[in-house]
Formats: structure tokens, C-alpha cells, sequence
């Protein structure tokens, strides 16, 4: 198990575990994930983490077919500008390796936004904590356990 399955199973999120093969040869996991798993790109979405003003960590999760649109994070979260954070120190804040962060059981709780548009949806897939595991499950409960809101924030 994974942080992120024990954190929803203690919470006692309603939650659906799905693996698939991982190919180390993949450049996109996200979009590995929603292909290997017959699943519409825009239902999958990705957890990016970003730095909001140069000092405040922030996670921003998107569809893994857009692009996370940094401008728009820093407004949703009350900064001017964001930039995608170090690669060494998402691993070291989240507990997760790149291409398997989750936004569910991180080391550190972080100020988290989910595209709007994941609410279109009954439910969206995000990382489980390991390459080729995600979890599926409601949007407002992704929310409620990651204490996330809502905005605009994937680029079009």
C-alpha cells in the first residue's frame, strides 16, 4: 500500500485502485497512464507541484491532455507568478518519485488546486504514489482529503 490508499482508506473515501503495466520508456506517464488504461485523457489528471511567489510550494492538478498554467495557479492560490519546483525537492516534500506523486498522503501538506473541470466528471483518476497505480475516485472527495479548491487553472 501506498500513503495515498491508506490516507483514503482511513478517511473512508470511497475509492477504486487500477494498475497497468508501467513502460520506463514512456516520456508522458500521465498520458501512459489514461492509454494503458482505456481511458478518456481528460478523466486523468496529473499532480504537478509548482512554487508560487519563489517560496510557497503549491500542487496543482490537471487533465494529463493540458498543460497546468502557471499564471492561473498563482492567482488561485493569491501569488503573482509561479514556476514548476525543483525536481529534487518535490520528491523530498511529497514522499513520491517523479511520475507517481500523488496529491493524497504527501509528507507535507501542501496548498493544492484542481482544475475545474475535473467537476464535469463522476470521477477522475489521479496518481495512487507509484508509477502505474492510480486510484479513481470523486472529485469533492479529492478535495475534502487534500483540503484542495477549484479554479481554472489548466491552459487551453
Amino acid at each position: 500500500m501506498t500513503p495515498a490508499i491508506n490516507a483514503l482508506k482511513k478517511a473512508k473515501i470511497a475509492h477504486t485502485v487500477h494498475t497497468y503495466k508501467h513502460d520506463s520508456s514512456a516520456t508522458s506517464y500521465g498520458l501512459e497512464a489514461a492509454e494503458k488504461m482505456r481511458l478518456d485523457p481528460q478523466r486523468v489528471f496529473k499532480t504537478l507541484v509548482a512554487m508560487v511567489d519563489n517560496n510557497t510550494m503549491v500542487v496543482g492538478i490537471v487533465p494529463v491532455s493540458r498543460s497546468l498554467d502557471l499564471k492561473c495557479l498563482a492567482a488561485a492560490c493569491g501569488g503573482k507568478r509561479a514556476d514548476m519546483a525543483d525536481k529534487q525537492k518535490v520528491q523530498r516534500v511529497t514522499g513520491y518519485v517523479l511520475g507517481g506523486v500523488s496529491p493524497i498522503g504527501q509528507r507535507k501538506t501542501l496548498a493544492t488546486v484542481i482544475d475545474s473541470s475535473a467537476n464535469n466528471f463522476d470521477s477522475i483518476f489521479v496518481s495512487a504514489g507509484k508509477r502505474g497505480l492510480e486510484v479513481e475516485l470523486n472529485a469533492g472527495d479529492l478535495a475534502t482529503i487534500t483540503r484542495a479548491t477549484f479554479a481554472a487553472i489548466a491552459a487551453t
